[in-house]
């Protein structure tokens, strides 16, 4: 307990200090794994000024939780966050990746839907701009998606 608390106040500090971006690398892998204590790391070391962010990951906990009270409130508080970041930088590909992602998964009750083939077109159009490890994400996610496939990634297009 005491070592993790450590290193979360090591991490904060270093961000703080340095103005390190998000851990790119430990945020994919906390949305893949969808484990609620990575979700939860990852939650306390985001900000307010990571709103797309939180956003995925509020949403990411509500898949996580078990009560249907909780994931109703995590997913709606989460997507008031990621719609407010694409409303505030809507040039943000990684954050219409984001986007995609949980709309694809969405359960048809929260109607969350309305966007994936415009996102698709976003991300695959803006692709190369993504940092290399965005680009794994993507690349990753593409190889179980409905929307997205690997192919919408070949650099050997003509």
């Amino acid at each position: 307990m005491f070592c993790g608390l450590l290193l979360l106040i090591v991490r904060f500090t270093y961000a703080a200090v340095f103005n390190e971006q998000i851990d790119k690398t430990a945020f994919y892998a906390a949305m893949t794994s969808g484990n609620l204590t990575d979700i939860n790391k990852e939650l306390a070391v985001l900000s307010d000024n990571d709103q797309g962010y939180m956003g995925a990951m509020l949403i990411r906990k509500a898949g996580a939780v078990a009560r249907p009270a909780e994931k109703l409130k995590l997913f709606k508080a989460g997507r008031i966050k990621l719609e407010t970041a694409l409303l505030n930088d809507p040039g943000n590909t990684e954050f219409h990746f984001l986007r995609l992602s949980i709309q694809e998964r969405a359960p048809k009750i929260v109607k969350y839907k309305a966007n994936l083939e415009a996102d698709k077109a976003f991300v695959i159009k803006h692709f190369s701009e993504l940092s290399l490890v965005v680009q794994q994400a993507v690349k990753e996610y593409s190889k179980n998606s409905k929307i997205l496939k690997p192919s919408d990634f070949n650099t050997d297009r003509s």
